[in-house]
């Protein structure tokens, strides 16, 4: 999203200014405007460089300076901060609210106090806008970002307050407005003396900027990434329906906070929120077929037959880049609400939280997981190399694989005997693959979405369960292994779609009464 943030202030002798803003640049800019400034609203000085946070994953730089670097842009904040600070205020004045138009742009505000022992009303006046041209995705953001601009807002508001219950515990200001004298025509040099305080003097915040720079960089790059415009042939798949569910409902308040207490150092807010490491391509697994490859035949049927299964999958070994491709390519095999990752830790997690798991060697793994059919163990093995580099993963680890599961896998289930045909045939390339993967989880999810209105909202019995099996082509060789992916599979169906279903019989319940 093209959007830009910018924090805002009402200054007593320079009226509305923008203090700081953030912006997402690519080509390099001209210097900003400048404008008579106090010390009151100006935050960097004019030779200041700046701060800047470049996202690894796209290129797209985050830059933090007084004003936008682009003169248009320069208008566009201006009319924005004095319209939060003017005339576009919410009954109370604090809190938020929406405004703009095509030409100038659509502005979400949100507008609040700042404690100030010196200032008129012992308050100062500020708001935070986020400008975009695009109407639609702003409003769509509207929780989004009210939600942790509110974090911003409350940490500056709490932080000033504890400056200012210290100040006015040294020197109550009330008392001494009450017995000074006052002159109309000496009242203008008295406010001017006060007007000029910074807000890093407001909330003795010696890394204020920075720290701000770290929170609006964020919450561009997220609020860019949240939302994004698919096109879409026919009803949405579970997959879509689940990633739009975790997308809108998941928590992203512990990320905000993160980089709230980085903020003094910028650059690690760069690479640890905004990048990933990026090791040698060759000690990565590429695709489902490169894993297979590796592993050899024998033993990815058993990896993926434990992961059609719902097993637990652990990965031991050293290298954490190495582990998150394998669980990267595995997880291809399941629906999303099917899968639960913890990429690299260094204790044991208990499968209820995670059927992907990475650790580091040294973990020892609990004796009831290591003898439990449900789990299958992959340590990954250092081969030495003498400093010899190659880009043959064989040539590099050793993988053995182990479980205590005793059950053949050469029957079923039928979704892996057709995703091995898939992957052996090498006249299909990987793009080809992938898509007939698609075809085939697609397939079975319609197979997993009959057996589960059948069974769980009908509550049909065992024996009209297994005749629909028998129509589901679920039954014959392999039909243990496929009742139980079938089974598994249920549980990564969306909200959406069990809440759609028992709407549905609900309202049919309804009507022969009616």
């Amino acid at each position: 999203m093209n959007a830009l943030v910018a924090l805002c202030h009402f200054c007593e002798l320079h009226g509305p200014r923008t203090l700081f803003c953030t912006e997402a640049v690519h080509p390099p800019s001209p210097s900003p405007p400048q404008a008579d400034m106090c010390e009151g609203c100006r935050s960097l000085p004019a030779s200041h460089p700046g701060f800047v946070s470049m996202d690894t994953e796209t290129g797209i730089r985050y830059l933090s300076h007084q004003h936008p670097r682009q003169p248009q842009l320069f208008s566009v904040v201006r009319q924005a901060c004095v319209r939060s600070l003017s005339c576009e205020v919410c009954p109370g004045r604090e809190g938020p609210i929406f405004f703009g138009d095509e030409q100038h742009g659509f502005v979400f505000s949100h507008t609040f106090f700042i404690k100030d022992s010196l200032a008129r009303g012992f308050q100062r006046w500020y708001s935070i806008v986020m400008v975009a041209m695009d109407r639609i995705y702003l409003i769509n953001s509207w929780p989004f970002l009210l939600r942790h601009l509110k974090l911003t807002i409350q940490s500056l508001q709490s932080t000033a307050l504890k400056v200012f219950d210290s100040e006015q515990g040294v020197c109550p200001q009330r008392a001494v407005r009450m017995n000074s004298a006052f002159s109309p025509a000496v009242f203008p040099h008295q406010r001017s003396g006060n007007a000029a305080r910074s807000l890093p003097s407001l909330t003795q915040h010696p890394n204020l900027w920075a720290s701000l720079h770290a929170s609006f960089s964020w919450l561009l790059k997220a609020c860019g990434s949240r939302l994004t415009e698919k096109l879409l042939e026919g009803a949405p798949t579970e997959d879509t329906l689940v990633l739009i569910e975790r997308q809108t409902g998941r928590g992203l308040l512990g990320l905000c906070v993160k980089s709230s207490q980085r903020a003094h150092r910028p650059e690690v807010f760069c690479v640890v929120m905004m990048g990933k490491g990026k090791g040698p391509s060759w000690t990565k697994f590429r695709s489902l077929r490169h894993l297979r490859q590796v592993l050899g035949c024998a033993d990815f049927r058993q990896l993926a037959w434990h992961v059609l299964m719902g097993n637990q999958v652990i990965w031991r070994g050293l290298d954490h880049g190495l582990i998150q491709s394998a669980f990267n390519v595995l997880k291809a095999l399941l629906p999303v609400g099917c899968v639960r990752v913890v990429a690299y830790s260094s204790h044991y997690e208990e499968a209820y939280r995670c059927n992907f798991l990475g650790l580091s060697p040294d973990v020892q793994i609990p004796a009831h997981v290591t003898s439990s059919e449900f789990t299958v163990l992959v340590d990954v093995l250092n081969v030495e190399q003498g400093g010899v580099c190659d880009d043959n993963i064989l040539s590099l680890y050793h993988f053995n694989i182990s479980s205590a599961n005793t059950q053949p896998t050469d029957k079923g289930p039928t979704l892996l005997n057709k995703i091995e045909v898939a992957l052996a045939n090498e006249n299909l390339s990987v793009d080809v693959v992938s898509h007939c993967l698609l075809c085939l989880k697609e397939e079975w999810m319609n197979k997993v979405k009959v057996l589960f209105k059948f069974s769980k909202v009908d509550g049909r019995g065992r024996e009209d369960t297994q005749k629909v099996l028998a129509l589901l082509g679920a039954t014959g060789p392999g039909e243990e292994d496929n009742v139980r992916l079938l089974k598994f599979w249920m549980t990564g169906l969306s909200k959406t779609y069990k809440s759609h279903l028992m709407t549905a019989v609900r309202g049919g319940e309804r009507t022969p009464s009616q």
